[in-house]
């Protein structure tokens, strides 16, 4: 028995293991066609609104047309809405016991961590492509080079990579998926006090210092940044560079903390 356990433990590495999860959420994920369906349904129905019932009501500096300015800020600001369900997954996941009878596995734990971080990226991965998508289809033009986009998408998933963790410790903290969606909901003071979906100059003084300096916005920026290419010194005031580094900055500050309090959360429960 104490052989067959042991190479259990052996076999059971940390790398199959975090696929082995990684896998678990995706299937999930894809055999729940509300969450597909409706969230797909609902990125495009949020968008679609602020381009045409609101985007005649908003101005932007120096004649940048709206859908140019809203497209990026909306996709960076959709990162974020994209991941709330790991909260609730992850608090359900120790609600019904599935991670204790993986504790009680020759399993590393570690895995359990990794894993949701994979699926994440996962998931992540086709809701910004579906956001891209639409936002090409609804008048938004790429003034970067193909190069350029391409590095704000990857830092969307850089930037989801950083929140995936700040979700799995709601859910770690969460005493049930109920519970963890309404901590989630935190986001969105962030996302709406941000530059994602207006310039910050039309905000009152108090609003505007707290929206230039929380994460939302400078990831909104860095990706506006990317997509404007050569004219982002005009219409923002600063090169891309500029905006890339602060949002980089926020990234790994965010993934630091968070990643530290998951663990001491995990371990804890």
């Amino acid at each position: 028995m104490t052989t067959i356990a042991a190479t259990g433990r052996r076999r059971a590495t940390l790398p199959a293991s975090t696929v082995l999860i990684a896998k678990r959420a995706v299937l999930s994920f894809l055999r729940t066609p509300q969450l597909v369906v409706l969230g797909t349904v609902q990125l495009v129905g949020i968008l679609v609104t602020f381009r045409y019932v609101f985007g005649g009501a908003f101005g932007t500096s120096q004649g940048l047309p709206y859908v140019d300015f809203a497209v990026p800020g909306f996709i960076a600001a959709g990162v974020p809405f994209t991941l709330i369900g790991t909260a609730v997954v992850m608090a359900e996941d120790l609600h019904t016991g599935f991670i204790d009878r993986l504790r009680s596995l020759p399993f590393p734990s570690a895995a359990v961590l990794a894993g949701r971080v994979l699926a994440d990226s996962v998931v992540l991965t086709w809701s910004l492509a579906i956001a891209t998508a639409v936002g090409f289809a609804i008048g938004f033009r790429l003034h970067g080079s193909i190069l350029q986009g391409l590095a704000a998408f990857g830092l969307c998933l850089v930037f989801g990579l950083a929140f995936s963790w700040v979700f799995m410790t709601l859910g770690l903290l969460a005493g049930n998926g109920q519970a963890a969606q309404g901590l989630a909901m935190l986001i969105f003071p962030l996302t709406f006090g941000s530059s994602a979906y207006v310039p910050v100059e039309t905000m009152p003084g108090w609003l505007r210092a707290f929206a230039e300096n929380q994460p939302i916005t400078s990831m909104a920026d860095a990706v506006r940044a990317l997509a404007l290419g050569g004219h982002a010194q005009d219409f923002l005031g600063h090169s891309a560079a500029y905006y890339v580094i602060r949002s980089l900055m926020w990234s790994a500050g965010i993934m630091i903390v968070f990643f530290a309090l998951a663990v001491a959360c995990f371990r804890r429960r």
